[in-house]
């Protein structure tokens, strides 16, 4: 479960392995697996790191994440 913050500063607990995809249009949109779409005010890296933090606290493997052409870990 990770805490995140809708557009309208009200707090909201997600579970995370609900999440199949987060999308940015400017805003972060967080796209469940039952269909419903979440707005949040954290980035999608931040989501992401909730999200691995989380996993971390119980054991969980982290996601893997893609790697992006241009990223600054490019060598």
């Amino acid at each position: 479960m990770i805490s995140v913050t809708k557009l309208d500063n009200t707090d909201l607990v997600v579970n995370s392995d609900l999440i199949e995809f987060i999308e940015t249009l400017p805003e972060t949109i967080i796209c469940l697996t039952t269909g419903k779409k979440i707005m949040v005010r954290e980035s999608v890296e931040e989501v992401l790191n909730r999200i691995t933090n989380f996993r971390r606290l119980i054991n969980l493997p982290p996601i893997v994440r893609e790697h992006k052409e241009g990223d600054s870990h490019d060598a």
